[in-house]
């Protein structure tokens, strides 16, 4: 979306045609498109429909909000998530930020989450299309009083005087995602220096992020909503007293720890419980295994078990019946003995897929199972048994 492109839908004839193509299909863009180039300029209407199409994909992150807001392709790819977006503002509200400065703010997704906890927000892009983006979201949501908006590279902003900086480095270019920290835009060395001159400070980096690259003085949080890993925040200036944190979202549960050793290994007992995806990034297994009192199946695998089942938002937990070595043809048969029709597999540190496997299993039957299958040191396990919840 060009910058030029985004003004005629702002004006009455642009947001008509916005509302009239809100819930268009696909199938029906050729005579939609015909029929409204009879009653708009060709252009207005090209840009229309673009705009619809954007707005249909950012739903799954926006939710009703995207209806009212305005996109570019990039951003809406490499936008947080609202849930995301809003769990991190709180944090900032709650650390006493009342001025903050977000840079490389993309369409605004967070700018947005911030001014909604009452946060004066300066969001700063170096990208034309993505600040008349950001500032035409901050309107339509009735937020333009607490976000001004900076089209500016961000190393030449001053943040002398704000309670915190946010920055967001872009991480993708044309060519696909950025691995190597440096070639972040800005360098990742840059935002964590940026992070510092204010009394709060956080970066957004990719989950993948090695933990040796994480600062000393930085409190890592890993963030998962729904069960997807999302991100990592490296936080500054929180004086946090355990360096890593794991969040689930929505139900915002925080586990903190990072330093306690790991925890021995032993026999599968009669539950397993599956740590959240964040939980593992964040190394902490370890605390996830001391809350429910077990042990791992394998020194390298983070499976816990444990003999009784306690109540954990951090891991899913199954009841067992029956634990044995690997073997296609036993599993096999023992689906059919149990008239197993759907099964659902998970692995770790095996190589077979569970797309491979379930062709190979042909299950058939009105019965579910959960296959779990595991590397450990006296060889690869298969696990079944069915998802448990304890109570509260």
């Amino acid at each position: 979306m060009e910058t030029e492109n985004l003004q005629p839908l702002l004006t009455p004839e642009g947001q008509a045609l916005l509302a009239e193509l809100r819930e268009f299909a696909p199938e029906e863009e050729l005579a939609l498109a015909t029929r409204l180039r009879r009653e708009h300029p060709a252009e207005l209407v090209s840009a229309a429909f673009g705009q619809a199409r954007l707005r249909q994909r950012a739903r799954a992150k926006f939710g009703a909000d995207a209806d009212l807001m305005y996109f570019t392709p990039n951003g809406v790819e490499q936008s947080t998530r609202r849930g995301v977006a809003e769990w991190r503002a709180r944090r900032f509200a709650e650390l006493g930020v009342k001025r903050l400065a977000d840079l490389c703010c993309g369409i605004g997704g967070d700018a947005l989450a911030l001014a909604r906890v009452g946060i004066e927000v300066l969001a700063v892009d170096r990208d034309p299309a993505a600040c008349a983006a950001t500032a035409a979201n901050a309107a339509a949501l009735g937020l333009a009083d607490l976000v001004e908006v900076r089209c500016a590279d961000v190393a030449e902003v001053d943040v002398a005087g704000y309670d915190a900086v946010f920055t967001d480095p872009a991480r993708r270019t044309s060519r696909g995602r950025v691995f190597d920290p440096e070639a972040y835009a800005p360098p990742l060395s840059w935002a964590i220096e940026a992070g510092r001159r204010t009394p709060v400070g956080a970066l957004k980096v990719a989950p993948g992020i090695p933990h040796e690259a994480v600062p000393a003085d930085a409190e890592a949080e890993w963030v998962s909503d729904h069960g997807d890993v999302k991100e990592a925040v490296l936080w500054f200036g929180t004086r946090a007293e355990r360096p890593h944190r794991a969040t689930l979202l929505p139900q915002a549960a925080s586990l903190t720890g990072g330093d306690l050793p790991d925890p021995p290994a032993g026999p599968v007992g009669r539950y397993l419980y599956e740590p959240d995806g964040a939980v593992i990034r964040a190394h902490l297994v370890a605390e996830v295994a001391e809350q429910v009192g077990g042990r791992l199946i394998d020194p390298k695998i983070a499976y816990v078990t444990s003999d009784e089942l306690v109540a954990t938002p951090y891991a899913h937990a199954f009841e067992l019946t029956d634990v044995l070595p690997f073997h296609i043809k036993k599993l096999k048969a023992l689906l059919r003995e149990r008239a197993v029709g759907t099964v659902v597999i998970k692995k770790r540190g095996m190589a077979i897929t569970p797309e491979e496997l379930r062709r190979q299993l042909k299950p058939s039957g009105p019965n579910t199972v959960t296959v779990i299958l595991s590397r450990t040191d006296h060889g690869p396990l298969m696990m079944l048994g069915r998802p448990v919840r304890a109570d509260v």
